[in-house]
């Protein structure tokens, strides 16, 4: 059996993925007593406008810039900037019974107003455009080098954060792999609005499936060059890359245990089987002996839940193994082709790739009442979903513009957008672990 071959069939093609709205329903607050509308369900989006900024500074363009750019890749937000508010989106809110009707005009939802402080120092707050009331307010430091963006990703993770409980989406970096010529592929690093793009292997023959430790010390991933499978493993810290060959084994999609530990896809007889790696990257044991087919395990936050996809049932499924107690579960319910599983880092949700129609689409399980939502629709595939450290937003790869592209969407399937990486098919995103 060529295990190369098999690891790019359980992948499947790639597609075009259409819209799904992403449902609001309870009411988000700060502070004290006052709350803020939320789009209702159905409505699919909520528009946010950028008001003019308070107080010279000549880092204001520059800022708003960065802030749009941000909120530009949220799938379901739209934005809206200064120009287009009747009256140029000049406001001094203060708080309660202020008139937003100039952005009400506008579509405006949530209105955020900028007052510079002076000593790079600037004050941003958001409000309710229809009843004045205020979502959220910081003080941010904008001095040092980057400081505007390093500031704009702080600013939209807070708001993020008002608006869904958590977020990590601006402090996080994707690996994930760019094709670069025939036969060769590379590791690449990117963040979700597309600053930072950069290169972090270079090795002849092609890599797969990179995963990051959970301290983001190193970055694992399989490497097929003209002779052999092998594990990679790059040092991110003193950036030196080795790749480690396992005698008569193929490695497919290797993944972290908190602990630096690798759970890996190996071939130790006529299936390959998940196996256990030290956190030197040395081979001990089988961590399932059902003796079918068994890929792409994903582990969990606390190291104690095991998503994987086996062939144990016939096609391909998504299992669930308890690392604890033994117990294993079959996590998808309907379908005869399921892969590509990746598990919320709280252990609650797993999101996978299903082939219907001819192509992928993603669903999300939730493992506590067993109910599963598509959250993406073809026509074409979309695959190698990846849970966010926030478990809130799912990167995945896509075909919908006529090559694999990176895209972000949420759990609840809010509409994707795409992740920019440059030129090149980009493919297997995986997201570095930032904590709440």
């Amino acid at each position: 059996m060529n295990m190369h071959n098999l690891s790019k069939q359980w992948r499947g093609p790639m597609a075009a993925v259409a819209l799904l709205c992403l449902l609001f329903t309870a009411s988000f607050a700060q502070a004290a007593d006052v709350t803020a509308r939320l789009v209702q369900e159905g409505q699919g989006s909520m528009t946010i406008a950028l008001g003019a900024p308070n107080g010279n500074s000549n880092m204001a363009g520059e800022m708003q810039k960065a802030i749009l750019n941000n909120l530009n890749i949220v799938p379901f937000l739209k934005t809206l900037d200064s120009r287009s508010i009747p009256g140029g989106g000049v406001t001094t809110a203060t708080g309660a019974g202020t008139n937003f009707n100039s952005f009400l005009m506008a579509g405006a939802q949530l209105v955020v107003v900028t007052n510079w402080a002076g000593d790079g120092q600037v004050e941003l707050r958001v409000f309710d455009a229809a009843t004045g009331g205020t979502l959220m307010g910081n003080r941010y430091d904008v001095s040092g080098d980057d400081g505007v963006n390093r500031m704009a990703d702080v600013f939209c993770d807070d708001l993020l954060q008002s608006i869904i409980g958590k977020s990590t989406l601006f402090r996080s970096t994707l690996a994930f792999v760019r094709s670069g010529g025939q036969r060769q592929r590379d590791v690449w690093a990117v963040k979700a609005n597309g600053r930072g793009l950069r290169q972090l292997t270079n090795m002849k023959g092609e890599a797969l499936s990179p995963a990051w430790s959970f301290d983001n010390r190193f970055v694992v991933f399989s490497h097929l060059d003209k002779r052999s499978h092998g594990l990679g493993v790059l040092d991110v810290k003193s950036k030196t890359t080795q790749r480690i060959k396992f005698a008569g084994s193929t490695v497919i999609g290797p993944t972290f245990f908190p602990d630096n530990r690798v759970a890996v896809s190996m071939t130790d007889g006529p299936n390959p089987s998940i196996f256990m790696l030290s956190s030197s990257f040395q081979k001990m044991g089988r961590i399932d002996e059902s003796g079918a087919i068994e890929v792409s395990p994903s582990i969990d936050a606390s190291g104690s839940l095991m998503a994987f996809t086996s062939s144990r049932q016939g096609g391909p499924q998504i299992f669930l193994k308890d690392l604890r107690s033994g117990s294993v579960r079959r996590v998808s319910q309907s379908g005869s082709y399921n892969t590509d599983p990746s598990i919320s880092p709280d252990g609650t949700s797993v999101v996978f790739a299903r082939m219907e129609g001819g192509g992928h689409r993603l669903y999300v399980a939730d493992l506590v009442t067993g109910q599963e939502r598509q959250v993406t629709f073809g026509p074409g595939s979309d695959e190698a979903p990846e849970f966010s450290s926030d478990g809130y937003f799912i990167a995945f790869m896509s075909n919908r513009n006529g090559k694999r592209q990176l895209f972000l969407t949420t759990r609840d399937g809010a509409t994707p957008r795409l992740i920019p990486t440059g030129t090149g098919d980009a493919m297997f995103p995986a997201w570095n672990h930032i904590k709440n």
